[in-house]
């Protein structure tokens, strides 16, 4: 049973009633952030009740020793942590003498929490009747603001509701957080200073070993009915909390509130020891915007946001929430601003996963942040591998490969592998593959070939001097094999000739001596130049074209599909339909041992290998492939529907790519893999954009023009969505009879419909 107690709503995610067993899942869904940091919505007076502290900043992490039964040659030393942050938005309150606990109190009314996707802003609102029975309102609006990315702003009303009372609220700082996640309980932070001065405070610490120095602040202010108390505090101090207490008469129907600055600033951006004084200039300057300004120009922010990303759905409600939900949640883990950054699987919504990247970046992000902000923020985001080249070659010589051959890691933060299971680890080499494929659609998308000469071209080289090392000859077979791996279906491990692997291998072999070829004639220095930095020979060329002339693949005859890997057609072939629905999820009910046996795919594999290379394959061959491997998936991986969905609209099965879409797009909201209040399905949300342009839209680069193959579901009236393709924007909407196309700029842009010709001139609206 899935949950379904978020309201349907179009433009805010909301949560009436107060249920404690729901706590930490709402704490994940009503996540909020701004690209540099992050929070869980946890709430700002004590809970006593089960919860999940989550603060979060960007970029900072601290590598956990790894923790395994024996050690391998090869493994990570360390896996990489997302740490959580010292706390900045406690607030402690004491009416007539008790602490406000949701957890510990009579009874609570009116509960409802929001957060708004157009504005930019989570609320939450309550009555509650506390043990001495006193009655009293809450309501709390929040945000981090886009504009000044080192703050976030509360403002925290408290009104009693059946009798005066003396209320206190205690403000403070917390740097003696942990991590819920934590191989050895590992102290990940030491304080360094607690400071105040007026009404701002500061913790100054930094994180034991990657020491990244961090100055946690806050500035609060107190009114009464709107009207600013200078009334007098007291500060209290330990080594690693701050709290200023404020204690205040307040009439019944009178309305007490604490308005709270605070944030971070970090050595990743500013000198170690300026960072205090630096946290004092940028609280000053918000607090003297006031929350109600900030509040204005976040929603200004948004709207921009908005303009270029949404994507709007007429006629079905829980459609429309679920894909904005999804656009807003990677705007909150990744902006572009920062090439040094990427968009972790979990974002800033809870630590599973550890690490910033994984091959999601390449394979399933960078198409969304190309179409929705420019192609600096996909040039970005393969700027970081490009930087991290060196880091995959140590990779690769600690599983002892050579000669400048790379191995991407399937975690990481800084470039080293930091994950340590050695089934992913050491043979999910596909993603390899995914960041080679990046560097194509980049190119594809956005018509810049610069990249490729300046940065790309050293990447491929490492990548396809890394499979010519990985493929071994078979004497039997007289191909090229893959041995020992795992495919992205993670259900089976350390198999044979996994057909994504090989085929995105021999992809990479021949994209990498297409690009060469390309540059003789047109780049002619800048190969040199790589050439004698790589110091590549023609030899190896050669050796690359052998190996993917002669790539293996499985294949059936008798159900004229490539088989997922060698021992496919050796398991029993029990399709999922007949799987005891008590039995699933079956990542959570069966032993490793039986998954493994089974024929059941977590994710698309052979599938994957369509999407990407939907062009060398026939609508025929997709058709059987998907009617033969979709019976067994599953779908426990996040990265799973939105594939599927796109296919299956492909092939005209628009019910059954709706229900991929819906799945997809409410994954975390429906919490269909019962896991949410671990933290959300970031990278997976940008496969829900995926499955509306690509799917529905049927949206391809077809010899360096648009193509579009518009379909709708049934249960909508129309869909609309914008695309920035080569620097022109696109707005493209449907409805069930006709798709229109509306151009913004300058020049005229020709697209297929359809397979035809249609011309678009600026400004102007084309019916089809």
């Amino acid at each position: 049973m899935n949950q379904n107690y978020i309201v349907p709503n179009s433009w805010s995610i909301i949560e009436e009633g107060f249920d404690t067993d729901r706590v930490k899942s709402s704490e994940s869904i009503f996540s909020i952030g701004n690209g540099a940091m992050g929070q869980r919505a946890n709430f700002e007076e004590h809970y006593s009740g089960k919860t999940f502290q989550g603060s979060y900043i960007a970029g900072v992490y601290y590598p956990d020793k790894t923790r395994v039964g024996w050690w391998k040659n090869g493994y990570p030393e360390y896996f990489a942590k997302v740490i959580n942050a010292p706390n900045w938005i406690g607030i402690n309150v004491t009416v007539n003498g008790e602490a406000m606990d949701l957890a510990a109190s009579k009874e609570v009314r009116e509960f409802r929490r929001e957060l708004n996707m157009k504005e930019g802003w989570l609320s939450r609102s309550f009555e509650v009747t506390l043990q001495n029975s006193v009655d009293v309102k809450v309501e709390t609006k929040r945000f981090l603001s886009l504009d000044m990315d080192e703050v976030g702003v509360i403002q925290y009303n408290v009104t009693p509701l059946n009798k005066d009372v003396q209320l206190v609220f205690e403000p403070y700082l917390d740097a003696g957080i942990t991590n819920e996640d934590s191989n050895w309980d590992d102290k990940f932070w030491n304080v360094l200073s607690v400071d105040s001065e007026d009404d701002q405070a500061f913790i100054l610490s930094h994180t034991m070993i990657t020491n990244f120095h961090v100055c946690t602040a806050m500035q609060t202010q107190l009114s009464l009915n709107g009207k600013v108390l200078n009334d007098t505090k007291t500060v209290k101090k330990t080594e690693k909390t701050i709290a200023f207490e404020y204690s205040c008469k307040v009439s019944k129907g009178e309305t007490l509130t604490m308005t709270k600055f605070g944030g971070y600033t970090v050595d990743r951006n500013h000198d170690k020891n300026n960072l205090v004084s630096i946290a004092k200039e940028t609280l000053t300057k918000a607090s003297k915007l006031g929350f109600d300004q900030m509040l204005k120009d976040q929603k200004e922010a948004w709207a921009k946001i908005w303009k270029m990303s949404d994507i709007t759905i007429e006629g079905d409600v829980s459609a429309q929430q679920g894909i904005r939900f999804n656009i807003m949640q990677l705007n909150h883990t990744y902006l572009g601003k920062d090439a040094r950054l990427n968009i972790g699987p979990k974002g800033f919504t809870g630590e599973k996963y550890g690490g910033s990247t994984y091959w999601d970046t390449e394979a399933y992000c960078i198409p969304f942040y190309m179409a929705t902000k420019d192609q600096e923020v996909a040039r970005n985001l393969l700027t970081y591998r490009y930087n991290h080249l060196e880091k995959a070659i140590e990779n690769a010589e600690k599983l002892g490969f050579k000669n400048g051959a790379a191995l991407y890691p399937m975690v990481t933060m800084n470039g080293e592998e930091c994950h340590n299971e050695w089934e992913i680890t050491f043979e999910e080499i596909h993603r390899n593959g995914a960041i080679a494929f990046a560097i194509f659609n980049y190119h594809r998308y956005t018509g810049d070939f610069s990249y490729i000469p300046e940065k790309g071209l050293e990447v491929l080289i490492a990548i396809a001097r890394f499979w010519k090392q990985r493929a071994t000859f078979s004497t039997d077979k007289n191909k090229y094999v893959i041995l020992g791996v795992t495919g992205p279906n993670e259900y089976e491990n350390n198999i044979n000739n996994n057909f994504h692997t090989n085929y995105i291998a021999q992809w990479c072999l021949n994209y990498t001596l297409e690009i060469i070829s390309k540059m003789k004639d047109e780049y002619a220095s800048d190969l040199k130049r790589v050439v004698d930095k790589t110091k590549l020979l023609d030899s190896e060329l050669s050796d690359w074209k052998e190996i993917a002339s002669n790539m293996f693949f499985p294949y059936s005859e008798e159900h004229q599909v490539y088989l997922q890997q060698d021992g496919f057609l050796d398991k029993e072939l029990i399709t999922v339909k007949d799987l005891p629905k008590s039995e699933r999820p079956i990542n959570q009910k069966w032993s490793w041992d039986r998954i493994l046996r089974s024929p059941y795919i977590k994710q698309a594999d052979t599938l994957q290998g369509f999407y990407f290379f939907e062009d060398q394959f026939t609508r025929e061959e997709l058709e059987r492939h998907f009617d033969f491997y979709e019976p067994f998936t599953v779908h426990e991986s996040s990265l799973s529907p939105c594939v599927h969905s796109i296919q299956a609209a492909k092939l005209g099965r628009m019910e059954q790519a709706y229900q991929f879409y819906l799945r997809t797009s409410r994954l975390d909201l429906d919490d269909y893999n019962h896991e949410v209040e671990e933290g959300l399905h970031i990278t997976s949300m940008a496969g829900t954009w995926m499955s509306i342009v690509e799917g529905f839209g049927g949206m391809r680069v077809i010899d360096n023009q648009l193509s579009f193959e518009p379909k709708i579901p049934e249960q909508w009236d129309s869909y609309a969505f914008k695309i920035n393709f080569r620097n022109q924007i696109l707005e493209i909407s449907v409805g069930k009879t006709e798709t229109k196309f509306e151009l913004e700029g300058d020049r005229t842009m020709d697209i297929l419909v359809n397979g035809k010709v249609v011309t678009i001139n600026p400004n102007d609206v084309v019916t089809v």
